[in-house]
């Protein structure tokens, strides 16, 4: 069992260095970055096996950020885990970067460009019935958002990997309830969502997505379970750790400004 206390540590720090290298670009995702972290950090911490020294190794653990505008919180991830050094986020969505506004597979530890919304499961998928076939042991994890659910690809992804009888595959959402035009259950409701996968043949579990404990029993068990994918549905709030950004869809794609920034970082360092 890791140090949660350690873990909180990373968390806060993490949702630091996500807003200032959206502000320092002028433009991104703070809202859904800010509800993964703690998914992030369970992943890359603790569950997957990351090897910054040689990212192509052939059994690592593979993870598909399917929900790619949230390149935010994956590349400042990877700069905590030594693929890159954290002073290139300072390039975050220039011309010329290779650190995109969406997650671009130039990038070491980036396994698959994402952002095209409902493709990430599919290309999972892919990679996980390909383990399976070369009779390889490693796992394959794919984070969704709620919002990006309602893309039709996504459903036809999660009834091939239940066909297939894909366990070394979980996917987890992001459930913040919050996409970039208002609430989901206003735009599209998805209740049962964790229900709906399990009649496809998934196991289901449902989670608070900001607490450790919960995220590494599930991805703990994830692992225990034969012949069904596993499907999480981790229960975040979108903007988390911020007041003003919590919950309020004007968040999912701006920047903050100076004095936001400011006011942002304080809450923040407050709780540490």
């Amino acid at each position: 069992m890791p140090d949660i206390k350690d873990f909180k540590q990373k968390a806060r720090q993490l949702r630091i260095d996500i807003l200032e290298t959206i502000a320092n670009a002028g433009s991104g995702h703070p809202g859904g970055s800010l509800s993964c972290v703690e998914i992030l950090i369970s992943l890359y911490f603790y569950k997957l096996r990351p090897v910054p020294q040689n990212p192509a190794w052939a059994d690592r653990d593979r993870f598909i950020m399917s929900k790619g505008h949230a390149s935010a919180a994956l590349y400042t991830t990877l700069a905590s885990c030594g693929y890159f050094p954290k002073e290139e986020l300072r390039n975050f969505r220039k011309l010329g970067s290779r650190l995109q506004g969406h997650v671009y597979a130039g990038v070491p530890g980036v396994e698959f460009s994402t952002g095209a919304l409902g493709e990430g499961l599919s290309v999972a998928n892919g990679m996980a019935l390909g383990a399976k076939i070369r009779k390889k042991d490693f796992k394959v994890y794919c984070l969704l958002g709620d919002g990006e659910m309602q893309e039709g690809q996504v459903w036809e992804a999660a009834m091939t990997a239940a066909q297939h009888k894909l366990d070394n595959l979980c996917a987890i959402v992001d459930y913040n309830g919050v996409q970039q035009n208002g609430p989901v259950a206003q735009i599209k409701n998805e209740e049962p969502l964790a229900g709906k996968l399990r009649d496809f043949g998934w196991n289901t579990l449902d989670i608070n997505g900001h607490d450790f404990d919960d995220i590494i029993k599930a991805l703990d068990l994830s692992g225990k379970i034969k012949d069904k994918p596993t499907f999480i549905a981790a229960r975040t709030i979108k903007g988390k750790g911020v007041s003003f950004m919590e919950g309020n869809p004007r968040w999912h794609g701006k920047a903050p400004n100076g004095d936001e920034l400011s006011k942002a970082l304080e809450e923040i360092k407050e709780k540490i």
